[in-house]
């Protein structure tokens, strides 16, 4: 359950940070503050406790609300766990604290990293070694989270003279960093989602996230793509609570399709939070893959029945405004990386081999 000072403070700024007419530096502090971020964190660490499953319901939650916040925690609670799976655990004692408070910012720049891992793009980072580390070179062109007041962004690293690419923390405060302004999104526009330029950057092994990104990318993908979900199943959910209260007598036709789609969606969370605490979507990538689809599926069949029941209302400027935004939401869903079509190519490759 939602903090209820967190549940109304989104849902009346839910159209605000849709549109970008809301501080995007006070999403996280919102977030921190409900504990949201904490969940699925050991105790020992500064969490509550509980497990990735929990995490994603968090996120649920979350994106009932508003998917802008949503897609913000979901970046930085997935920057929160590549801590938790990193060998370097001086880097997890310096960071986690400042990113469970939400003082500091975890940016979640794997996005390409993780079309790399498929296949299907290039690094867009590469490392020449230094008697200190290495200096970095490229360019990111969509991260979320990107904080103002603070952030450190995760990236996959190539080694410009060969060598297993590995992976990063990149904090805001090094030299030859440089943020973009926000980009100019249809929706979500209060997420800071920016592009970063890496000019001559210099980083130590101190910042080292894994050394081999081959290794670590599969093994956090599950909770990279897990968590992701959550934006989904909140989504379709708050849909869905919206076609229920517009069931009336002359809508009653609907209510078999409502029932259908609530068992569709709880049949998709139970085997996504199975799998997850099984551990089997690391050895089984495609049937988290089948899932991530589906659930996009499911929200854009939520949001669509949800206009069939308003009517004419939900064109409406003075009624329709929460389903308009609604809407766009489900237009990002399929697009979040990895898209569904990315998800496609990947599950279209591994059946021809």
């Amino acid at each position: 359950m939602l903090d209820p000072i967190l549940s109304r403070w989104l849902d009346v700024q839910a159209q605000a940070l849709d549109v970008g007419s809301c501080d995007p530096q006070e999403v996280l502090p919102r977030l921190a503050e409900a504990s949201v971020l904490r969940i699925g964190v050991p105790a020992q660490l500064g969490g509550l406790g509980g497990d990735v499953a929990g995490a994603v319901e968090a996120i649920a939650n979350v994106a009932s609300h508003s998917l802008a916040a949503a897609f913000v925690c979901w970046g930085q609670r997935s920057f929160i766990e590549y801590l938790l799976q990193s060998p370097n655990a001086q880097l997890r004692e310096r960071l986690l604290p400042d990113l469970l408070s939400g003082k500091l910012a975890g940016a979640t720049g794997l996005s390409n990293a993780m079309k790399f891992l498929s296949g299907i793009e290039a690094l867009q980072i590469s490392a020449e070694p230094t008697d200190n580390g290495w200096t970095l070179n490229g360019r990111l062109h969509w991260v979320t989270n990107l904080r103002k007041s603070g952030f450190v962004a995760a990236a996959a690293i190539e080694h410009a003279g060969g060598g297993a690419p590995f992976i990063l923390a990149i904090p805001d405060s090094v030299a030859g960093l440089q943020r973009s302004r926000d980009l100019e999104l249809l929706g979500l526009q209060s997420s800071n989602t920016a592009a970063l330029g890496l000019e001559g950057v210099e980083l130590s092994p101190d910042w080292l996230l894994h050394e081999d990104a081959r290794k670590f990318l599969p093994a956090v993908r599950p909770a990279f793509l897990g968590l992701q979900c959550g934006m989904s199943i909140g989504l379709a959910r708050r849909s869905l609570a919206e076609v229920a209260n517009h069931l009336g007598a002359t809508r009653t036709v609907l209510r078999e399709e409502l029932e259908t789609l609530r068992g569709t969606l709880d049949h998709l969370l139970t085997d996504l939070k199975n799998g997850l605490l099984a551990g089997r979507f690391a050895a089984e990538p495609a049937a988290l893959f089948k899932l991530r689809i589906a659930l996009a599926e499911t929200a854009a069949s939520a949001v669509q029945l949800e206009l069939q029941a308003s009517g004419g209302k939900a064109y409406l400027t003075a009624h329709g405004s929460g389903f308009a935004r609604r809407w766009r939401e489900s237009a990002f869903v399929p697009i979040v990386t990895p898209s569904l079509v990315q998800l496609r190519t990947e599950l279209q490759r591994q059946a021809n081999l």
